[in-house]
């Protein structure tokens, strides 16, 4: 089978809103596809009226906020850029190279896109705000979140739908695995990208044989 992948709709976000959300999105779509013993964690957001599942494991969830963390460093440096975050599963198997030497490679069997439009918003200090000279009120600040909100449910939703209906491609399980989540990595774009998108995936498939499994 191919590698299956699936593009998630975008999402507007403030610059402060990033993190909330690319934890929400990432860790629903790792809860979905764990594996073996976990230990649901419902988390209710500080910033935004969501909230989500994580498996409850402090290596994925050590390793998706070090991701966001160089995903925040990204945007700092190319402002009003949209963007994209890539959540891939693979498995990695032996290729026989000669007689005394392999390689491991990895086949990539499902992909997620998650694509942000990150806004310019003016900074506020911590005072009660109504308003500012550009003409943005509380009420429009107000909307703008609300309709995160909205949107953000509507990919959960996408997610759930997903993983519901895409089953065939997944890798056999071994019984007893005691791992939390099938192998993965998280791509976001490079320090030398001023753009992010199917570029990084197609490097993938030129570095690695399109990933086929039996």
């Amino acid at each position: 089978m191919n590698c299956e992948s699936f593009y998630l709709k975008e999402l507007e976000v403030e610059h402060h809103q990033i993190r909330e959300v690319l934890r929400c999105v990432l860790h629903t779509i790792m809860f979905n596809r764990a594996l073996g013993l976990v230990r649901p964690k419902d988390v209710d957001s500080d910033l935004l009226d969501i909230t989500y599942v994580q498996c409850g494991d402090p290596s994925i969830e050590k390793k998706i906020d070090e991701k966001i963390d160089n995903f925040l460093n990204w945007v700092e440096k190319h402002p009003n850029k949209k963007s994209q975050v890539c959540l891939s599963f693979y498995e990695t198997r032996n290729k026989q190279l000669a007689w005394f030497s392999s390689k491991t490679e990895r086949l990539y069997w499902e992909q997620w896109c998650i694509y942000l439009n990150v806004i310019q918003t003016p900074q506020f200090d911590t005072k009660p705000y109504y308003g500012d000279n550009t003409g943005t009120s509380s009420e429009e600040i107000g909307g703008r979140k609300d309709a995160l909100e909205v949107a953000l449910r509507e990919v959960i939703l996408q997610i759930l739908q997903c993983v519901n209906e895409k089953k065939d491609h997944i890798p056999p399980v071994l019984r007893g695995s005691d791992v939390v989540s099938f192998p993965y990595e998280i791509s976001i774009p490079s320090s030398s990208d001023s753009s992010f998108g199917m570029d990084m995936f197609k490097r993938i498939l030129q570095t690695t044989p399109p990933a086929m499994l039996s």
